[in-house]
């Protein structure tokens, strides 16, 4: 019999799927709808909204009692198991036409994700994960880098949308790394970011000023394909901390020390200062 975890996991890559389907029916549409949400880089456009409504209901007719968490409605009803989405990571590049960009799925037990999906449609990849299951892709499974050495590493992370309100954009912290690395990338897709650094294909990943629909699913890849997930200050909540490293444990170690020197031991969390 399978165990309740996979079954879970089976629904959620099937709504993950079915979601990706709906959003390549929008995908560089001259009908598609676009607006701004709080600046002209955070955007939100119909095919968002038609990709959460799949999977909303297919939330509410197989899981009632669960509770719901999602980067266009907020949160929806409580539980002890809360599914956390990101219909669709990426929106400026999709509104872009550029092909990077997913659908995110996790499932949160008592705050822990124990279920994860992320699907690419464009470059059909599905990334899946439960709680001590390992990690894979299109049901081959993967690991992360062995890289132990920034300088022979790839790096990625992100910008927040607000970046000119924030006291911590993480352009200084790019500039600490831009020199001691063989190479950084920015996918416009936390979720992607992640499933890669799961699968080795980047060998590291941090990020300021997240949420958890962002990073729930991928930290639960990159943790069950053998790396490391924590906040830049160690031992916090990943999940809720608003930044995060990923990646094998020494690079994850490296990458601390150079995100954290100079700052100082009374520095506040990276990724929750705002302007005075």
């Amino acid at each position: 019999m399978e165990s309740e975890l996979n079954l879970a996991l089976a629904a959620a890559t099937e709504w993950a799927r079915k979601a990706g389907d709906v959003l390549m029916e929008h995908f560089r549409s001259s009908t598609l709808e676009v607006a701004r949400k709080s600046t002209d880089r955070d955007l939100v456009s119909t095919a968002d909204f038609a990709s959460e409504a799949l999977l909303l209901a297919a939330i509410a007719e197989t899981y009632p009692e669960d509770g719901i968490l999602t980067e266009e409605g907020g949160a929806l009803g409580e539980g002890k198991k809360l599914w956390c989405l990101d219909p669709l990571d990426g929106t400026v590049n999709f509104v872009q036409g550029l092909p990077l960009f997913a659908v995110s799925v996790a499932r949160l037990q008592d705050g822990v994700p124990d279920v994860a999906v992320v699907h690419l449609p464009v470059l059909q990849e599905t990334w899946t994960a439960c709680r001590g299951g390992g990690c894979f892709r299109n049901g081959q499974a993967v690991q992360i880098s062995e890289k132990a050495s920034l300088a022979e590493s790839v790096l990625a992370t992100g910008f927040p949308y607000r970046r000119q309100f924030l006291a911590d954009n993480n352009l200084e912290n790019f500039g600490r790394l831009f020199l001691h690395v063989r190479g950084l990338r920015r996918s416009g897709s936390a979720a992607i970011d992640l499933a890669w650094t799961a699968g080795g294909r980047l060998d590291a990943f941090w990020e300021l000023h997240l949420s958890p629909w962002d990073v729930a699913a991928g930290g639960l890849l990159v943790s069950e394909a053998g790396g490391v997930v924590d906040t830049i200050q160690p031992g916090g909540d990943w999940v809720q901390g608003r930044n995060l490293l990923a990646g094998p444990s020494p690079l994850v170690q490296a990458l601390r020390e150079r995100l954290l020197d100079g700052r100082g031991a009374e520095y506040p969390p990276l990724g929750d200062r705002t302007p005075s």
